[in-house]
């Protein structure tokens, strides 16, 4: 599975935004991501102050981890989920990823920091899977702050940070 989270990671950073149907797909602009990755911020940013826009595959795909760590979040708190509950919740993070990096198409600059905020959901995922330093709840902790991230950064209406 760590081949698969590498893997994933690579594709997601490596994804342009044209996607597998080219530029006539979207209205975005065509960018190289292996020309851009070099320039591409660290830190999450708004846009000029903004949030950025997402589309309705990413919506989705948030909305989906979203709740599934919210049905979790108490468990979690109390330090009682069991792995086999991590576990889950890691292939559901993992999963949704997936969705995003096939379905989702956005605008250059929203892509790159968007980046961002999947490469913490699939560390995460992969910490509460048990793989990375055996923390699993510090991965859970880990994939709630990269949805509050998302939902302070991104336009998604309704969207809420997990209370925690």
């Amino acid at each position: 599975m760590k081949k698969f989270n590498t893997l994933l990671l690579a594709t997601v950073l490596g994804l342009s935004v044209a996607g597998p149907g080219g530029a006539s797909e979207r209205a975005a602009p065509a960018h190289d991501h292996a020309h851009e990755h070099g320039a591409e911020a660290t830190t999450l940013q708004l846009n000029d102050g903004r949030k950025w826009e997402t589309d309705a595959p990413l919506r989705a795909s948030m909305g989906r981890i979203r709740k599934a760590m919210s049905g979790a979040l108490h468990a979690i708190h109390a330090d009682r989920l069991s792995p086999k509950a991590y576990d889950r919740l890691a292939q559901t993070v993992e999963r949704e990823v997936g969705r995003i990096v096939a379905e989702c198409r956005l605008p250059a600059a929203a892509d790159a920091q968007l980046h961002l905020v999947v490469a913490e959901l699939l560390a995460g995922a992969e910490r509460m899977a048990g793989k990375a330093d055996g923390q699993r709840r510090a991965g859970a902790v880990q994939v709630i702050g990269a949805l509050d991230d998302y939902g302070g950064h991104f336009d998604h209406a309704g969207f809420k940070p997990l209370a925690h």
